[in-house]
């Protein structure tokens, strides 16, 4: 069963503003096997959202509509509804004397345009707000033939969430056909995102019951898998057959099957081996120790580690010579390697990491362009940097480093 959601509200058309509301409702819908197929954010135009609600409805089973349940003259969910779905607007009269009763509780006045919020839709069933003014309304109508649940649902969080759970979630279940979802996530790390897919998309559209997304970022690669059945058995045998399939296709590239952070993997592997690590970073300037200091209880494994960024400092902390920056150039494999090297020996970690490149925008060169990165992992049996060039902005070439210098910790470990 399909479902959408309009989030109504020009401020999330802002810069300052998110819908976060729509979050809390897909995790629940998804909790009842209903799968969320589009999410819309429409602002304080009558218009625009009833164009929003006819295009929604005539796609879906289940339209949430969010916020615009208010009394001021932008708060037009009700009248959008009314005028998409060719309804009319009653004025409930019960409703109307409990707004009264909650005004003289407060010993204010109520403004005549609070009365908007006594409005109810033509066969709609009034839900209780009872953290605020604005009911919501469940409308079971039919629509093209077709039968839609409709649900207007106040759109301050702390209204629209527990008047979800109360009055929506359990007429959910009792109106639509019990469905479960499974999901599972992969993650991979270093692979570009084209290659990921050409060789994991003739696995996965084998499974039209399995809907599959691949997202890249920073040189991490995530496939959600989600599948809908009847038992909750059945759609966890669709998800996990085709994760075996795909995990299989993916090799050493993947490391989790869970959906766990590479830095929670690489802290999982460290505390297998009772090992610890600590790290050198230049062009990273601690985000390496950043991500893995995320991640509760990382102190039993990482002992710390220093941001080496001028050449005076990678000798101090690191212990590299400035002879050898002389001869080889701060950015160099033969850096990287002290810079790890030395680490390991300042801290008394089992494992180094030594990081030095050229983030840019500026100091590359013909030899040494900007994304020139190496990244050395340091033990007491070897000491092996890597060179990598990668391609972007400051931003991307520092994630992609960290990224790199994780994932070669990982492979060092297995």
């Amino acid at each position: 069963m399909k479902s959408e959601i309009i989030a109504v509200g020009s401020e999330m058309l802002t810069p300052w503003r998110q819908d976060t509301n729509s979050l809390y409702l897909t995790e629940k819908l998804n909790e009842i096997g209903v799968t969320v197929t589009f999410k819309t954010i429409v602002g304080d135009r009558k218009k625009d959202l009833v164009n929003a609600i006819r295009v929604a409805i005539g796609r879906t089973d289940i339209l949430a509509i969010m916020g615009g349940l208010g009394p001021t003259e932008d708060d037009l969910t009700r009248e959008a509804v009314a005028e998409a779905l060719s309804l009319i607007l009653r004025r409930d009269a019960s409703m109307v004397a409990a707004l009264h009763t909650r005004a003289a509780g407060w010993r204010v006045p109520l403004p005549p345009n609070n009365l908007k919020q006594a409005e109810v839709l033509e066969g709609a069933l009034v839900l209780p707000n009872v953290n605020g003014s604005a009911p919501g309304q469940w409308l079971d109508t039919r629509f093209g033939g077709y039968r839609k649940i409709v649900l207007l649902i106040p759109g301050p969080p702390s209204e629209c969430r527990p008047l979800f759970d109360a009055e929506c979630l359990p007429r959910l279940r009792e109106a639509i056909p019990k469905r479960f979802i499974a999901s599972r996530t992969l993650r991979a790390a270093m692979i570009p995102e084209s290659q990921a897919d050409l060789f994991l998309a003739p696995i996965y559209s084998n499974f039209k019951d399995v809907e599959t997304t691949i997202l890249a970022h920073g040189g991490d690669i995530q496939l959600s898998l989600v599948c809908s059945k009847p038992s909750a058995a059945l759609a966890k045998e669709r998800v996990d057959e085709l994760a075996g399939r795909l995990e299989e296709a993916l090799e050493d590239w993947l490391y989790s099957s869970d959906g766990e952070s590479l830095e929670q993997i690489v802290l999982f592997y460290l505390g297998l081996r009772q090992f610890t690590v600590a790290v050198a970073e230049s062009c990273t300037g601690g985000m390496i120790a950043q991500r893995i200091t995320s991640v509760p209880g990382s102190s039993r494994s990482f002992l710390g580690g220093a941001v080496v960024y001028a050449d005076s400092l990678k000798y101090a902390f690191a212990g590299v010579s400035p002879e050898l920056i002389a001869q080889h150039g701060a950015v160099s494999a033969e850096v990287a390697k002290a810079l790890a090297h030395g680490i390991r020996l300042r801290t008394g970690a089992t494992l180094g990491v030594g990081v030095t490149g050229i983030a840019g925008p500026t100091g590359g060169t013909e030899d040494k362009p900007v994304g020139l990165v190496y990244i050395a992992i340091s033990d007491a049996e070897k000491n092996e940097a890597t060179e990598r060039t990668f391609r972007g902005d400051r931003t991307r070439i520092r994630e992609f480093s960290t990224q790199q210098a994780l994932d070669l910790i990982r492979r060092r470990l297995m």
